[in-house]
């Protein structure tokens, strides 16, 4: 069962509506939003430069779904190709999905596309120190701690330590 696809124009309106009921769920972990995020000229406003920035084949932007209706995003960033062949990806699932595996699902997919179709070497993921559910979510696919960053993001109104995770495409070891 497919729990991604990628985003679209006619997706505004509803992650309007899911980024308004997740507003507080979400603070914490993401960096300050305007007023004008939370609408749906906001969320178009996004998802046509993530579109953009997918045909120029440096980001895969996602959403993530749960029985068809959209229940978050997952978005592979900043794909490098060359020698460097690598990715970071960024996730999110709604506060009434957490907890059901659709983030782990989702991040399933991804990882298939990214060394799969995208045939790239490596993904990376950070995770503030305290996301405990999204590590949990990234062991479970096999990514690897492999340092911390400090002051790496400007979350919840605050530059925070972020713990970094890789993974490897085990097909180019």
């Amino acid at each position: 069962m497919t729990v991604t696809r990628l985003i679209s124009v006619a997706d505004a309106s509803e992650l309007a509506s899911l980024a308004v009921a997740n507003r507080e769920f979400m603070r914490p972990f993401e960096p300050p939003r305007t007023d004008s995020f939370f609408t749906p000229d906001g969320q178009l406003a996004a998802i046509e430069d993530a579109l953009d920035r997918h045909a120029q084949g440096t980001t895969l932007p996602h959403v993530i779904t749960d029985s068809g209706r959209i229940a978050g995003r997952i978005t592979l960033n900043g794909i490098v190709r060359g020698p460097f062949l690598s990715c970071s990806v960024g996730y999110w699932v709604s506060g009434d999905a957490n907890g059901r595996g659709l983030a782990t699902a989702a991040l399933g997919e991804i990882i298939g596309i990214a060394f799969g179709r995208l045939g790239l070497h490596r993904i990376q993921a950070e995770t503030l120190l305290h996301n405990a559910g999204s590590q949990r979510v990234l062991a479970r696919h096999g990514f690897e701690r492999i340092g911390m960053a400090p002051a790496y993001l400007h979350i919840g109104g605050a530059w925070q330590d972020h713990i970094l995770f890789q993974l490897l495409n085990p097909a180019m070891s």
